[in-house]
């Protein structure tokens, strides 16, 4: 594998929280360690494969932790390593921004993706 150099903090940082879903998972999972199932359901609009996917790069990326439970019926548990912890310590005040301006966000018009569906 290919090792990255960033041009600066920010770079490094969007590259480990890039995406949709990475940090709505990180906040999902700030409260306490959850089952796949209460994942899922927290996270509006999220598929199956696309939150298997982001997990499965999370736990490579050292911010969440799989727990396998070996009982019947088989259970996992995902939870915040203190270095995910950390991270979702650092997007409080990205949080904080987007409330405070998202009615005005909400109100930009969006522009169209090249090979996406029209809403």
């Amino acid at each position: 594998m290919k090792k990255r150099t960033y041009s600066c903090g920010l770079d490094a940082a969007v590259d480990v929280v890039g995406g949709k879903w990475k940090a709505l998972i990180l906040w999902a999972l700030n409260e306490k360690p959850r089952r796949f199932g209460e994942l899922k359901r927290s996270i509006s609009g999220i598929s199956e494969k696309m939150l298997i996917q982001q997990l499965r790069e999370m736990e490579t990326y050292g911010l969440v932790h799989r727990e396998v439970y070996h009982q019947v019926p088989p259970k996992v548990e995902y939870s915040l390593t203190d270095f995910g912890q950390s991270l979702n310590t650092a997007l409080i005040p990205l949080g904080e921004w987007g409330e405070k301006y998202m009615a005005r966000i909400e109100a930009l018009p969006r522009p169209e993706r090249r090979g996406a569906a029209a809403n």
